[in-house]
């Protein structure tokens, strides 16, 4: 069986990858079976760069092709902020209570219509002999004036989906996995794998 370290710490994208790759032959490694694994500094201007440096820092790593994600949400009325600071909106120890309340804060005027979002991901797949992959996902959608549903993490109580008629803390497994941003990317990601041998 193949090996493959997804280098992240949240659970959540680890079982939304599972459930996605269940399959395929492929184990899947986390930052759990490596403790030693420092993730590297998230230096970069746009998610596909932060997902690369942290790919390339786990392939190097461990030795095996490594996965990476950076994600976070993109809100038109701030000018497509959080962007890459969504993790650590409110700051360096942000949780994600605190980054809904300064995001419900920033928006507390902007009427109904004009509260567009997006949730964005890119994933950077690195192999240690250097080839590089990326899968890119989108999803649109509007930001509540409070919280819905209690599924999910980061955002999702807040973002909400006009042809769902729920927000994304409201949606089941299934459901998030076919239309969410990190669904989107990990499909294309998978998509790829298959097509180069490697799943």
């Amino acid at each position: 069986m193949k090996q493959l370290f997804f280098a992240t710490g949240n659970q959540g994208k680890v079982k939304e990858l599972m459930s996605l790759i269940a399959p395929y032959e492929i184990e899947i490694l986390t930052m759990n079976d490596f403790p030693d694994f420092e993730a590297p500094e998230e230096t970069g201007a746009t998610f596909r760069e932060n997902a690369y440096i942290k790919a390339k820092a786990a392939a190097d790593y461990s030795g095996i092709p490594a996965l990476a994600d950076d994600s976070g949400i993109t809100v038109d009325a701030l000018n497509g902020a959080p962007g890459v600071y969504s993790a650590r909106y409110s700051g360096e120890n942000a949780t994600s209570e605190a980054n809904n309340q300064k995001l419900l804060d920033a928006m507390k005027y902007v009427p109904t219509g004009q509260r567009q979002a997006q949730f964005r991901a890119s994933l950077a797949l690195v192999f240690p002999d250097g080839r590089t992959f990326y899968s890119e996902g989108v999803v649109e959608g509007e930001l509540l004036f409070e919280y819905r549903g209690s599924g999910g993490f980061g955002y999702d109580p807040l973002f909400y989906l006009e042809s769902f008629g729920k927000t994304t803390a409201e949606l089941t497994m299934e459901e998030k996995n076919k239309i969410s941003h990190r669904g989107r990317a990990f499909q294309g990601m998978v998509a790829q794998m298959v097509e180069i041998g490697e799943l």
